[in-house]
């Protein structure tokens, strides 16, 4: 099968990359793949919870991400062990690559959190976006980046993902 083939229900590895080098790589069951966009759900992979402040992540979180071929970032639907929905946390990433079983994912720091109720709408490390250099060692794909945040962010405060995601 071509890595960029449409294909339904089995497993993958999502991989994490940040800075060329492998930052988590995880289990996840691979919901849908149409050839641009692809859905996998996963548990919370990290160890122990993880407060953010403004959200938790915990054992027993439940990730529904969708990563696209085509696009510059990530949106994962976020919800508790009893289906309650936290918010969506989305990563601005270069275009999502599928090899065989893996889902390698290139993470360029710039991140939006949007709450469930969509009141609390976050941009989030662009401290960290700006000290990776990406816009010196790669100005185009630092505009891409910037404009996929500003995006997304657009359409939380338009009233959400609901057009992207379904």
């Amino acid at each position: 099968m071509s890595v960029n083939s449409p294909d339904s229900a089995g497993q993958l590895d999502v991989v994490l990359v940040k800075a060329g080098r492998t930052k988590i790589r995880y289990p996840a069951e691979l919901l849908s793949d149409d050839g641009t966009r692809l859905a996998v759900r996963a548990p919370w992979a990290g160890d122990g919870a993880r407060d953010f402040g403004f959200v938790r992540f915990e054992p027993g979180d439940v990730f529904t991400e969708y990563y696209w071929r085509d696009r510059w970032f990530a949106v994962k639907e976020v919800r508790d062990g009893s289906g309650e929905l936290k918010g969506w946390y989305c990563d601005i990433t270069r275009p999502v690559t599928r090899s065989g079983a893996e889902l390698v994912v290139e993470d360029l720091d710039l991140d939006l959190w949007v709450s469930a109720d969509g009141t609390d709408v976050r941009r989030l490390d662009e401290d960290e976006f700006e000290e990776s250099g990406l816009a010196s060692s790669d100005p185009v794909a630092a505009a891409a980046a910037v404009a996929a945040l500003d995006e997304l962010e657009g359409l939380a405060r338009a009233g959400g993902f609901d057009a992207l995601l379904r």
